[in-house]
């Protein structure tokens, strides 16, 4: 199948209207480039038009729509603060790879957030011990137990809270209270120079936010119901540190580990023989590549061993890093704990939760869908004797 359809197959595989083509391509669920030597004509992505295909084909019906959705589907829910299409990640309709460059998570929280220049007071609470994964969740339980709901609060209050649960996240990963700039804490915290400090800075801001993923939707259901911010992150770290979510760097390890003893090749070949994916390698959203891995990779060296790894795996499967390679091979660059990466993506990601709690909160809405039901049918009441 060639790569790229002519505006008339691609309307006749998908029986739309031109205006309708239009559309899906403005929202990003088809792919388009001008021809080449032809600026008047424009060519559209053959796998976007068969997966609109495929999903026409099985029918319209509310539950097929709905189950569908839910597993890489179209987004459930409306929103203004992320998306994903041309290949890139965009917030509040700014490139994200471009925002990397030079903004720090602070100014993509007052982005992400619709603050504009809201000033933030530092926070000044004690941080408990123990390892940092553990001073996270009881610092953000904390306050998820103590804070108030957010409803019937004013915007401004609402930033204000927003910004001091990050700050204690942010805090629990530093292992103390401090001020500052965000990354230039956690590059404190972790011995980091001043390299090191602009790379953790870039990763913060690639990673603030992903639209509706796992996490984030964990987020928004909590928020629809009118629990606390610190509630609401509370939630989305709890599906963050799942293996299949934020959980994926140390999959990315195992497998750095396996390429130690054997070679990155016969690791990576004993995983295809087997029909397992390999972690690190390949997203679902980013059929040309994850641009969030290609803004961090662009920004330093490759430990020799993730230069091999990245070199092999893509030669054996054709798939480009991830953000989850990208995150464990920043770990190894900079000789931080491993845990590194999963403390790296929650201090960012609560920037997008937030944002996602204060916007579902905003609609007043209940998020309650249904479940299709395939257990055994309800039991008839038996009538008396």
């Amino acid at each position: 199948m060639t790569d790229w359809l002519t505006a008339p197959e691609a309307m006749a595989r998908l029986k739309l209207k031109p205006q309708t083509l239009y559309a899906y391509v403005s929202r990003g669920l088809i792919e388009s480039r001008e021809e080449a030597g032809d600026s008047r004509r424009r060519l559209y992505r053959a796998e976007d038009v068969a997966r609109l295909e495929q999903r026409k084909a099985q029918g319209r019906r509310h539950a097929t729509i709905a189950e569908g959705a839910i597993a890489w589907g179209e987004p459930v829910l409306p929103s203004g603060i992320t998306t994903i299409a041309q290949g890139k990640l965009w917030y509040r309709g700014q490139d994200a790879e471009q925002l990397a460059e030079s903004a720090r998570l602070e100014d993509i929280a007052r982005l992400l957030w619709d603050c504009g220049s809201q000033r933030f007071p530092t926070l000044t609470r004690p941080v408990a011990a123990g390892p940092a994964r553990e001073r996270m969740f009881n610092a953000i339980a904390t306050r998820a137990a103590a804070d108030p709901a957010t409803a019937g609060r004013t915007r401004k209050a609402l930033y204000l809270e927003a910004a001091a649960v990050l700050d204690t996240l942010v805090d629990a990963v530093a292992g103390a209270p401090g001020e500052g700039p965000i990354h230039l804490r956690l590059a404190s915290a972790w011995t980091c120079d001043a390299a090191g400090a602009e790379l953790i800075r870039r990763a913060l801001v690639l990673l603030a936010d992903h639209e509706l993923n796992a996490s984030t939707f964990a987020v928004r259901v909590t928020a629809s119901t009118g629990a606390s911010l610190a509630a609401c992150a509370m939630a989305g770290l709890a599906a963050l540190s799942g293996p299949l979510h934020g959980g994926m760097a140390q999959r990315v390890l195992t497998l750095m580990r396996e390429a130690e003893r054997e070679g990155i090749a016969a690791a990576a070949a004993t995983r295809l023989a087997s029909g397992a994916a390999i972690p690190g390698f390949g997203h679902p959203l980013y059929p040309d590549g994850d641009p969030r891995a290609r803004g961090l990779l662009a920004a330093f060296s490759l430990p020799p061993a993730y230069a091999e790894a990245r070199r092999v795996v893509t030669g054996q499967t054709g798939e480009e890093p991830n953000i989850d390679f990208a995150l464990t091979a920043l770990a190894a660059h900079l000789r931080i704990d491993e845990d590194a990466p999963f403390q790296i993506f929650a201090a960012a990601r609560a920037t997008g939760w937030l944002a996602h709690a204060l916007e579902q909160g905003e609609t007043g809405r209940l998020i309650r869908p249904r479940a299709r039901y395939t257990g055994p049918p309800p039991s008839r009441p038996q009538s008396a004797m």
